[in-house]
């Protein structure tokens, strides 16, 4: 099936559409399906698709296999015959990869309908990078419409082609925003100073004590991230001018429930303290997105042992490092069992670093996904 995934997956590339987006992307995935036979249900969470395909041979077990559709908000760098035709919009963390080699998988259970026991549910996801396609499909009943019993994921990842890495429990981070807003009485920088309540010494303040967050409010066993990723005030037009309001914004990362509340409780504190010691008044916004992905255990070791068959136990990477990266896969493994594995692409040829201009999926890494998928099904739906 090399051949007409690969051509599969290059449209994909050159067509990408954006988190909600991806009726193209549908429309393709659908068409597919159906040609080869599979039960086909649409716009779930609004673009998202599922395929369900039964055995032949008798059973009741049922798994659920997903892949997601959405690309990022970026110009492609690459010199390809396949490049984006959208720009400012391309498939820079292999969700086209994704989505074939899980179409791959599909077509091939669909010809060896003998060759397990039981149901399979394809997933093919929106709107991942939004952190919103999850949610959107769980909204919309996925759990109540489809019977699933355990629920797998896969990503591909700047390994070397054909290494799978996992680990058992938290492996990718709650992904949060904050937003503070301090708000003083602004003044003349040269002329009065000392009559104005100065915003731009207590953003300096707050930026520093969050670093302390980290260092001495989370165990040095745990791990946390707290970042400053914009800041607004003031006008370089007038900058004798002392601005009456501060916008700081940032991510913070955790992998447990615990650590994120204590993150949130301290940057409130933090905020507010600041404001009354310097008498301004301040506003804290402090957002939720992706839960932590926590895998299950006896379904990691399911995972492992379909990689192992393909690849050899010294391919695998049991204990892989947690990454504080977000994954919206996590809002289904709150819903059903379930593990998440990282899939290698890397053979030397050109950059596979993700969220990169110049990356482009591995189409020799086609394969291995999909083989992956069919030893995850055959040796799960086994009577």
């Amino acid at each position: 099936m090399q051949s007409e995934l690969i051509s599969i997956r290059q449209d994909i590339h050159a067509h990408p559409e954006m988190a909600m987006t991806e009726v193209r992307t549908s429309a393709l995935v659908a068409a597919k399906l159906k040609e080869w036979g599979i039960t086909v249900t649409e716009n779930v969470g609004l673009t998202g698709v599922v395929g369900t395909l039964k055995s032949l041979r008798p059973g009741d077990q049922t798994i659920a296999l997903r892949a997601d559709m959405d690309a990022l908000q970026l110009n492609e760098q690459n010199d390809v015959p396949y490049i984006s035709t959208k720009p400012g919009t391309m498939h820079a963390c292999g969700h086209d990869g994704h989505t074939t080699m899980l179409l791959g998988a599909a077509k091939y259970l669909a010809e060896h309908r003998d060759s397990f026991c039981g149901t399979v549910h394809f997933i093919f996801q929106p709107g991942e990078e939004a952190l919103k396609g999850a949610i959107a499909m769980i909204n919309d009943n996925l759990f109540d419409r489809f019977s699933i019993d355990a629920i797998y994921g896969l990503h591909n990842y700047a390994d070397p082609l054909g290494k799978f890495t996992i680990r058992p429990g938290p492996m990718m981070a709650a992904s949060d925003r904050w937003y503070v807003t301090f708000h003083g009485t602004g003044g003349h920088g040269g002329l009065g100073p000392h009559l104005a309540t100065d915003i731009t010494v207590l953003q300096a303040q707050f930026i520093l004590a969050l670093q302390t967050i980290v260092s001495r409010n989370v165990s040095a066993i745990d791990s946390a991230v707290i970042s400053v990723g914009a800041l607004e005030s003031g006008s370089f037009d007038s900058v004798n001018v002392m601005p009456s309001k501060l916008r700081i914004g940032g991510t913070a990362r955790s992998l447990t429930e615990s650590v994120r509340n204590t993150i949130e409780q301290r940057i409130r504190e933090l905020a507010n303290g600041l404001a009354t010691t310097f008498g301004c008044t301040v506003e804290v916004e402090y957002t939720r997105f992706s839960v932590a992905l926590v895998n299950h255990k006896e379904q990691t070791e399911r995972a492992i042992k379909a990689a192992e068959l393909l690849v050899g136990e010294a391919n695998i990477d049991r204990n892989r490092q947690p990454s504080m990266g977000g994954e919206d896969f996590a809002f289904f493994l709150l819903k059903r069992p379930g593990a998440f594995i990282f899939m290698g692409i890397c053979d030397g040829t050109k950059s596979r670093n993700l969220h990169s201009p110049t990356y482009d999926f591995n189409d020799d890494a086609i394969a291995y996904g999909v083989a992956y998928w069919i030893s995850l099904v055959q040796q799960e739906l086994t009577h």
